[in-house]
């Protein structure tokens, strides 16, 4: 297989921001998410959708990647289409497929974070969750109870996992920072 590095830019409270990434170009064809007039030779791939999480600014840093971890494993079953084909070594050992795009990772306050989840519920885009009861559970049973019990308005978000198209997702984001 081969990669393709390409520039995406982020639009942070800062400005713009590029951001290096790689794309799997074996698995771009028949997705529906690659502007696919650059998937030819040593040309950029761009993505016609944009996966990101938006952590909280006041985690941890165990926290995060453990939030990150969680959130971004919801979106693979909710749009399958955002999951490559499996890797491969050279000495022909095999590795579980991951995302064929890039996950951009924000930061925000919890208002922000807040305003980001109002605005994702109202563009109806695929998205995941994080509370900070979460932290005090371990394991799947006891994390969707956790949300369950909590209204909507009232969830204690720590993060939140948007994906769809790319003006959508930024209008989503509007506020956050990217995480540093």
């Amino acid at each position: 297989m081969s990669s393709v590095s390409s520039t995406n830019t982020a639009n942070t409270a800062n400005g713009d921001t590029e951001i290096p990434d790689t794309a799997n170009t074996a698995n771009t064809e028949n997705s529906g998410t690659v502007d696919t007039a650059s998937v030819s030779g040593d040309a950029p791939v761009r993505f016609d959708t944009k996966i990101v999480v938006v952590l909280r600014d006041d985690l941890e840093p165990w926290q995060r990647l453990n939030v990150t971890a969680f959130l971004v494993s919801g979106l693979g079953t909710a749009a399958p289409e955002v999951v490559g084909e499996p890797y491969e070594d050279a000495d022909a050992v095999a590795y579980l497929p991951m995302f064929r795009q890039p996950v951009m990772v924000f930061e925000a306050s919890k208002e922000t974070l807040t305003a980001a989840h109002g605005r994702a519920l109202s563009r109806a885009l695929p998205r995941a969750i994080f509370t900070s009861d979460l932290f005090a559970t371990g394991n799947d049973r006891d994390n969707r109870a956790a949300v369950r019990a909590v209204p909507t308005g009232d969830l204690d978000l720590v993060g939140l996992a948007v994906h769809g198209p790319r003006n959508a997702v930024d209008k989503v984001v509007k506020g956050a920072r990217m995480h540093p």
